[in-house]
């Protein structure tokens, strides 16, 4: 430790503080332009400099480092006489238009100038002036160059933060303007965060201009809804209309820094599709009807269906309290194990439960970014959890983390790994085992070879380079962090993989590395999900529901009894709506026409369900086919929690009252439990709080008092390892056809996104995205409207090249409602075999006097 003064207060550091740091510390203020603290020093601005006892000139302290015995000042005549006339150099061009900039009031030059500035200006000449008019970068983004003080912030956090390097400058000294590629950033990820750090009006929010000042919002601080990853958001409101976002750097994951999804993606609060009041099924067609008019026809209906099974499908984009209620309805009211809480995959528990139990690591996410290795296994993190991808970026960079990449799709953050291997979609079990295996070879007799058994070399083929550079990068590595994409649960193969992982999880720790484990998560609460135990074989706290004493704690603090076999998941409760055997199916906040991976037949099964109950805040296609639909509070217009990938319980909290008749999702459950002649008790948010904290190990003895601005960690409950692993699964054959994955992509995740103006605005039109070899041989070009045909349908996009993507692949992002992507799939079978061709749209003539229109 170093011994540091700084106006005549003395504290330790550790080697390599800057004096900046140490006077933060000790609670100095000096100012500061260019400085952000996830960034490197750059010491342009010169507004932090500093005396310091034995050197002659005044010092900029973001970027000197502290010495033992160091002696600064920061306040003295000479200093404040050189922040007075740097502020003056950066007003004698600066216009001064306060009155109509958005920034007036958060400006941080403002503030500077009221601090350390000059009360008059020595400057008499003309400003400078770049444009006359405000220039529109992109549908967010619009830019007055004539106020930038060329701190570089945006360029800095654009290229070394993102990683988009969207914005660059041109020319030098006081001509330096910041810009886009010839004036625009329409190839840029539309994030925002430029505009978050830009100190002074430059660049600004298209769609928050001129709406409203900082002291006409009343701010909400809670979590983005858009992706695991649990972003801190702040939310402004005026009047009770939303008007923007922004986030905080001393507050949760993300530090300050969004997606485009989280900074510009709010606006579906205010969608147009909202359900305004109940609705029953007559003569075929979905009347308004009144609450009290909706339970009585409720009542008669589970009434005569009473006699058949019951199934409950719940979105992992709610909250904790309502997922834990919701289950707890299902199980004690319609006495049913059928719930689930995803329509695009089923979680085997089997393999699962024993992953989370034994390596789940609810740490913070720095802290597991910190290790010496990061494997991320299947997605494209870029598309499904940006801000996390910022993270692991900063880590490769400033931190040396050693990242390691295996998957089907490139993603952006390859550029930054050490190891890529491209796997065939649904071959991420085969080349894992391969890992494993090159794993244990490296390792010979230190490893005990009885736990190996039936641990093998894998088949030929699946032991490529690839797998064995990443079994030779683990093997140095001295810790190991791996985090997986939720994607890899697509797959039917999702078994296999999920044991691979356990094996490869299992081999690591033998070796000393001591792995952590994460999932990537692209809904807000899918951990939350699985911990309230909407699952069909996993209890609250995911203990199997055929765990006697875990199934009498809860009966008997419920006051009901629980059925102790597993139930259906999603797949099979359609199963028995086509069996003529469902009765209720109550769907809350999600929509399976569009997500389930059969469209034809999630049709089928859904109108053949003898009642389809529907929640939600949106008129969904499900909700279109529903016999009952309940208006329910969206996002913002109840208070809960989510817990992000991390494993952190953050508040999510309300900033609007729910429109129209829409009453919150607690209280339509109790308003269904009624209907039945039940209560839920407890029934109010902050006692279903308590009682998860009293019921739930993970989250024993939180208090949501206790929550704070950063949330707190739930605690992981160790289960017994799964014993013997499993031999490798077989090596997938190459395919001679296309074959169809799908995904998030950046703009759009469903759902939520689909409904936001703004992200409709900024988002590519749907497309379409194949290698460049596969689409000279098929002799398309980029920008082409293309086919895409299965055995089960087709669809129409404009094609996207991408050199990055490996032969044989097409992706379709399944984000786009109107493309209907989950006509061309069938269940059971993922990746999907595909054929693509160009689509023709003019008529032509293959003989005299016949006349045909191209597809």
């Amino acid at each position: 430790m170093l011994k540091v003064t700084i106006d005549e207060q003395t504290l330790e550091v550790e080697a390599g503080s800057t004096v900046l740091q140490a006077a933060q510390r000790l609670g100095i203020d000096v100012p500061t332009f260019c400085y952000l603290k996830r960034l490197p020093p750059l010491a342009s601005c010169r507004m932090c400099l500093v005396e310091i006892e034995g050197v002659r000139r005044l010092q900029p302290s973001c970027a000197t480092a502290a010495t033992d015995g160091m002696v600064v000042r920061t306040n003295t005549p000479l200093i404040e006489e050189t922040r007075s006339s740097m502020l003056d150099m950066l007003l004698a061009n600066h216009p001064l238009d306060c009155p109509i900039c958005d920034k007036g009031g958060e400006c941080e030059l403002q503030d500077m100038v009221m601090a350390y500035g000059p009360r008059e200006s020595q400057f008499r000449d003309e400003k400078r002036v770049f444009h006359s008019e405000d220039i529109r970068l992109s549908p967010v983004i619009i830019m007055n160059v004539n106020r930038c003080i060329q701190c570089q912030r945006c360029v800095r956090m654009c290229e070394e933060v993102v990683g988009a390097v969207a914005l660059g400058t041109v020319e030098k000294g006081m001509d330096t303007a910041v810009t886009g590629f010839e004036g625009s950033l329409a190839s840029c990820d539309q994030c925002g965060n430029c505009v978050e750090v830009c100190p002074v009006g430059a660049l600004m929010s298209f769609p928050y201009r001129y709406k409203a000042r900082p002291w006409d919002l009343v701010e909400t601080d809670t979590v983005c809804p858009h992706c695991g990853t649990g972003c801190q958001l702040t939310v402004g409101t005026r009047k009770g209309e939303f008007m923007r976002v922004r986030s905080k750097w001393d507050e949760g994951v993300n530090h300050e820094t969004l997606c485009v999804r989280g900074r510009f993606g709010l606006d579906f609060v205010a969608s147009r599709d909202r359900i305004k009041q109940p609705m029953i099924r007559q003569d075929g067609a979905l009347v308004p009807v009144s609450w009290d008019e909706a339970g009585d026809y409720l009542r008669r209906r589970l009434l005569a269906v009473e006699s058949k099974d019951a199934g409950g499908l719940a979105s992992p984009r709610l909250p904790n309290e309502v997922l834990y209620q919701f289950q707890k309805l299902m199980r004690t009211v319609f006495r049913t194990n059928n719930i689930d809480c995803s329509s695009r995959w089923a979680a085997p528990f089997d393999t699962l439960g024993p992953l989370l139990g034994t390596f789940y690591s609810r740490t913070p996410l720095d802290d597991v970014i910190g290790n010496d290795c990061v494997l991320v296994v299947g997605g494209n993190i870029t598309e499904e959890n940006p801000v996390t991808e910022y993270l692991l970026r900063d880590g490769a960079r400033r931190r040396q983390t050693g990242l390691l990449m295996l998957s089907a799709r490139p993603s952006r953050l390859d550029a930054d790994a050490r190891v890529v291997v491209r796997v065939p979609p649904g071959g991420e079990a085969a080349s894992l085992a391969a890992v494993v295996a090159g794993l244990v070879a490296a390792a010979g007799q230190a490893l005990p070879g009885a736990a190996f058994a039936d641990i093998g070399r894998p088949a030929a083929g699946a032991g490529s380079d690839g797998p064995d550079r990443l079994a030779a990068a683990l093997k140095e590595g001295r810790s190991v962090t791996v985090l997986v994409s939720v994607d890899l649960l697509r797959s039917p193969e999702a078994r296999a993989t999920l044991q691979q992982l356990n094996n490869l999880l299992h081999v690591l720790r033998l070796l000393g590395k001591g792995p952590a484990m994460q999932f990537l998560f692209d809904r807000a609460n899918q951990m939350g999900a699985w911990d309230m135990g909407v699952l069909p074989a996993a209890l609250p706290g995911l203990r199997a529901v055929a765990d006697d004493v875990a199934r009498a704690t809860l009966a008997r603090n419920w006051g009901a009894e629980i059925p102790s076999e597993p139930g259906a998941d999603l797949d099979a409760m359609l199963d028995l709506c086509v069996g003529g055997r469902m009765g209720a199916l109550y769907i809350v906040g999600t929509d399976p026409l569009v997500a389930y991976p059969d469209r034809n037949f999630v049709t089928r099964a859904l109108g053949a369900a003898d009642l389809l109950i529907v929640q939600d805040a949106f008129l969904t296609d499900t909700a279109g086919m529903a016999e009952v639909v309940l208006p329910a509070a969206g996002y913002g217009e109840e208070s809960g929690t989510f817990t992000n990938n991390e494993g952190r319980i953050q508040n999510v909290r309300k900033f609007r009252e729910p429109v129209f008749e829409a009453r919150g999702n607690l209280a339509i459950v109790d308003f269904v439990a009624a209907l039945r002649n039940q209560a839920l008790r407890p029934s109010t948010q902050a006692e279903i709080f308590d009682e998860i904290a009293r019921l739930v190990p993970a989250y024993q003895g939180l208090t949501q008092d206790g929550l704070g601005a950063d949330g707190a960690f739930t605690k992981a409950v160790p289960t017994l390892s799964a014993g013997m692993l499993p031999a490798p699964p077989p090596v997938p054959t190459a395919a001679d056809r296309l074959m169809l994955i799908t995904g998030d992509c950046l703009f759009h995740n469903g759902y939520l996104s689909e409904r936001s103006d703004m992200l409709n605005t900024v988002a590519n039109d749907p497309y379409v995205a194949m290698s460049a070899q596969d689409t000279a041989e098929l002799g398309l070009s980029d920008g082409d409207q293309v086919i895409v045909r299965s055995g089960q349908g087709e669809l129409t996009a404009q094609l996207k090249v991408d050199r990055q993507f490996p032969k044989g692949l097409v992706f379709v992002p399944e984000n786009y409602r109107a493309l209907r992507l989950n006509s061309l799939l069938r269940r059971g079978e993922y990746p999907c075999a595909v054929e693509v061709q160009k689509a023709h749209a003019t008529l032509e003539v293959d003989r005299p006097g016949r006349i045909w229109r191209g597809v």
